[in-house]
């Protein structure tokens, strides 16, 4: 029989001085974390097929009749528990994080070429310092950030949720390291003896070379977006505004409070679909997210 072959970026466990007693031990840590990480999911898929009545007096982790996924899907059409419909937060979601990532990539990849490429008095210090404010709780700048687009108008208003996610701390930091590793000083010289304007080099050479870490960038941001709850929570006030987070936590009111019925298996079927988005995207994005946080991991 021959040997099974190993894929070149695999290695051997063995390789590792591990012995079967150690590999067995991790072995069983992977399935409890994939347990961790997918149990919610299959209990949101399963669930979401019941109808309230089951959810509570049925298993969780198996299927109960009568089916009513589809029933569910249908109700997150509707206004029956008066917060708002589901579609409309499922319309703003997709608004602001595209919009959102979409600015946050660009912004996050002309700051880390200037960071990367270009060095002045004091450009360390003002990278740490923009790395500082990974630092800053959210929590701390609410009231500042609300008396703010309280002056301005940005209260109630799309922009007041797509600007701010549109600044990726964690984006510039990523582009920065991955131009470091990308894109060579030798080309971006070359261009310029050419005759290449800085803004020809940046399209042409750097963001081409650059596409692994700009989806990264994007996919992150899409994530962070699609997740926010605190932001919109503090400046949203009408249902029609409000996002996916905020949407189902008014949802989940309403159904705690009983006065609605048949609420719980919407909401499950609520947080499916919020969910499977994001699982996409990133199933379509996988090469390109894993290639760029490598690369930006491994760039002293």
């Amino acid at each position: 029989m021959s040997r099974q072959k190993t894929a070149p970026e695999q290695v051997p466990a063995h390789l590792y001085g591990l012995n079967r007693w150690t590999r067995g031990v991790v072995i069983a840590f992977v399935f409890l974390f994939a347990a961790f990480i997918i149990g919610p999911l299959l209990w949101l898929v399963i669930n979401a097929t019941k109808d309230q009545a089951n959810v509570y007096q049925s298993f969780g982790f198996w299927f109960s009749g009568p089916f009513k996924l589809f029933d569910n899907i249908a109700a997150l059409g509707q206004d029956i528990s008066g917060a708002g419909v589901f579609v409309d937060w499922l319309k703003n979601t997709l608004l602001y994080a595209v919009i959102g990532a979409i600015g946050a990539t660009l912004l996050s990849a002309l700051a880390g070429y200037g960071f990367s490429r270009y060095r002045f008095r004091g450009s360390n210090a003002l990278f740490f310092l923009v790395m500082a404010t990974l630092l800053v709780p959210i929590t701390s700048i609410a009231l500042p950030l609300f008396l703010v687009y309280a002056k301005v108008g940005l209260v109630n208003s799309i922009w007041g949720m797509i600007l701010p996610s549109m600044v990726s701390v964690v984006g510039i930091v990523l582009m920065r390291t991955f131009i470091d590793a990308s894109v060579p000083n030798d080309l971006i010289e070359a261009a310029r003896l050419d005759g290449a304007s800085e803004l020809a080099i940046f399209i042409r050479i750097a963001l081409p070379l650059s596409i692994p870490g700009l989806l990264t960038v994007f996919l992150l941001t899409v994530v962070a977006v699609w997740n926010n709850y605190f932001l919109p929570l503090v400046i949203f006030s009408k249902n029609s505004l409000y996002p996916l987070t905020v949407g189902l936590s008014s949802l989940s009111q309403a159904a705690e409070t009983g006065s609605k019925a048949d609420l719980v298996p919407i909401l499950i079927t609520g947080g499916l679909v919020t969910v499977l988005p994001l699982i996409v995207l990133f199933l379509c994005l996988e090469r390109y997210f894993r290639g760029g946080m490598l690369q930006g991991a491994t760039t002293g």
